[in-house]
């Protein structure tokens, strides 16, 4: 079939696929405010977060059969379960990165909770769905409107502090893309990354995570998703121009100290945090030079 085509029958199902899981989340969730046990509650949120798997499932197992055969080389650490928290942290490159992360985890660890921007709350379905599995929602603020508003100061630290808490009943993995935007060569140039190909991390929003959840926080699961052809757009994938996929997934420890000292207010314990995250991607970044190595002599 030719492209448009594929793109217009795969978004379209994909579309009647989001609308009706959301539906459902949003029609279900507000029983958790009414059921009278804490268990039952538990109950509710164990039933939305299945939908949202299912809703995955059909993704991958039909939808995904509408585009040409992609390539997957996904590699995993042994002895991951759904029944363990986990902090999960990917370089970020294309809004496919999220299909990508879902494609690798489901079904094999707890359903993957991202943290989002503000402005996606207002999504048709979409939006009201991720507030009903309770998607940390972040508003960030500029230096600039920090600096006329004071009182904003520390506004998005508790704002994850309350949505970590809603995770301590239930297992969840917890995914941040640590450099806070898709890498493209402008920003890579503007920000003078010392890294080849990604942009710095942001080390503050993992270490007030990882402090908010304590140490049930069982590991931290360290994604380098690599595009062999090229970094593809959410277009590319639609329309079946998306053919190798290589995913290595590695289990890192977590400084002890992470889930007991505050990143704001201790600099000795920010500047070893900062260096601790430095160093995963500094490995992070060799590990992408070596894999676009191997996929260039193989060619």
């Amino acid at each position: 079939m030719p492209a448009p085509l594929i793109a217009l029958i795969f978004l379209t199902l994909l579309g009647v696929n989001t609308i009706v899981f959301s539906l459902l989340i949003i029609v279900l969730m507000p029983l958790r405010f009414v059921m009278p046990a804490h268990r039952l509650r538990v109950g509710i949120t164990a039933l939305l977060i299945a939908l949202a798997s299912t809703w995955c499932q059909i993704n991958h197992r039909v939808l995904f059969r509408l585009l040409p055969r992609i390539e997957w080389d996904i590699t995993l650490p042994e002895g991951l379960g759904k029944s363990n928290w986990y902090f999960v942290i990917a370089n970020h490159q294309s809004w496919v990165d999220i299909f990508v992360l879902f494609f690798t985890f489901t079904g094999r660890i707890p359903f993957l909770k991202y943290f989002l921007k503000q402005e996606l709350l207002y999504v048709p379905f979409w939006g009201q769905a991720m507030y009903a599995l309770d998607f940390p929602f972040m508003k960030r603020y500029s230096k600039e409107t920090l600096a006329a508003h004071p009182e904003l100061k520390g506004k998005d630290t508790e704002t994850t502090r309350r949505s970590c808490e809603k995770f301590r009943d239930t297992p969840v993995s917890v995914m941040n893309f640590l450099e806070g935007t898709r890498f493209t060569p402008q920003k890579h140039a503007q920000q003078q990354s010392p890294y080849r190909h990604l942009l710095k991390p942001k080390a503050g929003g993992m270490a007030f995570t990882l402090s908010a959840l304590g140490a049930q926080m069982h590991s931290l699961l360290d994604v380098t998703i690599v595009y062999p052809d090229g970094n593809p757009t959410f277009m590319d994938f639609a329309c079946g121009r998306l053919r190798r996929v290589i995913v290595r997934v590695h289990r890192r420890e977590i400084p002890p100290e992470a889930f007991t000292r505050d990143y704001e207010t201790d600099m000795e314990f920010r500047e070893s945090f900062q260096t601790w995250t430095a160093a995963l991607w500094n490995r992070k970044d060799a590990e992408i030079t070596r894999l676009l190595g191997k996929e260039e002599q193989q060619c």
